[in-house]
């Protein structure tokens, strides 16, 4: 029995334009959890809970090296230690340690999935398995109470996973559903679409966050709500693009081979690994995204620190960058995209790593007490933040081997993880040596200046013609 063949874009306008709308509504979908769960609550109510069960240790062990006062204090706690099997670290560093597992785990797990959807003759129930299951897994972290964080650890765990996964084969339909003319604005409006998404859904948050004490609830409490509502956000605006999404595509030749998808799977794997060295520019564009993605996510990571460190500012002002972030990324995706259309990608991606170049620099005279300087520094963040990324994801999807396209996706998501310590490690090495935050955030200009200089040496139309895609009319 023959495999309907519907792995190149729609022939009818109409229909691609269908298909295309509906991809866009899992990035506004799926947004919510890097931003409301991993940004803002995440690493808030985790801590707090860690804290938690180290005072606990504390009544039940007697004296031991926690510096926390009589009262309690939750901040002197947080230097408290806590243990994992056997090891025993501050509660205060558990959200780091966390990540850094996430990491790990999406880095074994997500490449082995991304073969997997590959052989599949149907991706869509490997979108809707990952994207349910980590926007379950999200609910379920308002169950995490009291001092039970390792709980917590191991649903966090699971919604990364979940994320990574469902991100990776959303992209792969990329190829799938737009003409090489239309990949850098579709791109671009799903990234756009993604930081309204999430900036609405935050807002919501927020609002809840900072008036808990009208509605009688802590701030746990509050937190707990946030897990809730991005689960159930998550879950509810996937079953968009899964009613609109085709989801048939024929298998590349030559991938009927015996056994199961899973072993099938990780032969698969291993040949894309060895195979990827036949195609030396699309690496060669990989590793540049990789040096100015790590700039951008370390700028992300590290701002909020910056403005209460060094710039001394409280948390309502910090949440107010983090909403004037999301909002301003929406037009920044937009302005990609027309830009794009009228330059090309390459030419767009130069013109916006010179803008964080001068948005960088700019940080450093941000005066200490100055929220309006802030809050414009920003907004020229913003504006390039989610363009940026788009139009990336987009080029070198037209830079993938046919048939190949979640395992590629999975190479470029994995080697963002694997490369995203070098950033902030410049960052802390910067601030230590120093003595200033001002100069740890001045250091992380070379990201952006390297990747602007290898950018433009990446012949990226001849990337695409050797991967034997149609090129674009406009690059």
């Amino acid at each position: 029995m023959s495999i309907v063949d519907d792995s190149t874009p729609a022939a009818d306008a109409a229909a691609r334009k269908r298909e295309q709308r509906g991809w866009c509504w899992y990035d506004w979908a799926n947004s919510v959890f890097p931003t409301s769960v991993i940004t803002v609550f995440g690493s808030l109510y985790l801590t707090e809970v860690a804290a938690n069960a180290a005072m606990a240790d504390k009544a039940l062990n007697g004296p031991n090296p926690c510096p926390a006062d009589a009262a309690g204090n939750t901040d002197k706690l947080r230097d408290c230690d806590i243990s994992l099997l056997g090891l025993h670290f501050p509660a205060g560093s558990l959200w780091g340690y966390l990540l850094s597992i996430a990491t790990v785990v999406q880095v074994l797990v997500v490449p082995l999935m991304g073969a997997f959807a590959d052989r599949s003759s149907n991706k869509k129930p490997m979108l809707a398995f990952f994207a349910f299951g980590g926007s379950l897994a999200t609910i379920a972290m308002s169950l995490v109470s009291g001092s039970n964080w390792g709980l917590g650890v191991g649903l966090f765990i699971l919604g990364n996973i979940g994320y990574g996964t469902s991100v990776v084969i959303y992209y792969s339909f990329l190829p799938e559903i737009a003409t090489a003319d239309e990949r850098d604005g579709l791109s671009s409006r799903g990234w756009a679409f993604g930081y309204l998404g999430s900036g609405l859904a935050l807002a919501i948050q927020l609002v809840i966050y900072l008036f808990r004490e009208k509605i009688g609830i802590t701030s746990g409490n509050a937190a707990q709500i946030a897990f809730i509502l991005s689960g159930i956000w998550w879950a509810l605006f996937t079953l968009i693009p899964l009613r609109r999404l085709r989801g048939h595509h024929e298998r590349p030749q030559g991938t009927a081979t015996q056994g199961s998808l899973v072993t099938a799977g990780f032969r698969e794997l291993r040949t894309t690994l060895r195979e990827a060295r036949a195609f030396p520019l699309t690496l060669a564009f990989l590793g540049t995204y990789l040096i100015y993605t790590d700039g951008i996510a370390t700028v992300a990571n590290v701002s909020a620190q910056y403005g209460r460190e060094e710039l001394k500012f409280e948390a309502d002002v910090l949440i107010t960058t983090i909403l004037i972030v999301q909002f301003v990324a929406f037009l920044g995706g937009v302005l990609h995209g027309l830009l794009a259309r009228r330059i090309g990608a390459k030419k767009t991606i130069m013109i916006s790593l010179v803008v964080w170049v001068l948005v960088i620099g700019a940080a450093y005279f941000v005066q200490a007490g100055q929220a309006l300087q802030f809050y414009l520094l920003a907004g020229g963040i913003g504006l390039v933040l989610g363009g940026t990324n788009a139009l990336s994801r987009s080029l070198f999807s037209q830079m993938v081997p046919a048939g190949k396209e979640a395992q590629y996706f999975s190479v470029y998501e994995m080697g963002e993880r694997a490369t995203s310590w070098l950033g902030p490690l410049v960052f802390a090495v910067a601030a230590s040596t120093t003595g200033s935050y001002r100069y740890a955030i001045l250091a992380l200009v070379v990201f952006f200046f390297v990747g602007l200089v290898l950018m433009y040496f990446v012949p990226v139309r001849r990337a695409i013609a050797a991967a034997g895609n149609p090129e674009p009319a406009v690059l």
